[in-house]
């Protein structure tokens, strides 16, 4: 039996631990993340990682 596209999808993104989550953000947020990835080349999500690795270590 042949796996749809959207199978093959959910069991590479569980395989490789990629969960989605999506947020509600004020329209100037998210046009900030935006802009912030495209200056520094980087993508969005990669973005948010390196900015709550950031807040972790300022917490201690």
């Amino acid at each position: 039996m042949a796996l749809s596209r959207s199978e093959i999808v959910k069991r590479s993104e569980e395989k490789h631990g990629i969960k989605v989550k999506s947020f509600k953000l004020p329209k100037t947020i998210v046009e900030e993340i935006e802009q912030l990835a495209k200056d520094n080349g980087i993508p969005q999500n990669q973005l948010i990682i390196q900015a709550v690795e950031l807040f972790k270590k300022s917490k201690g």
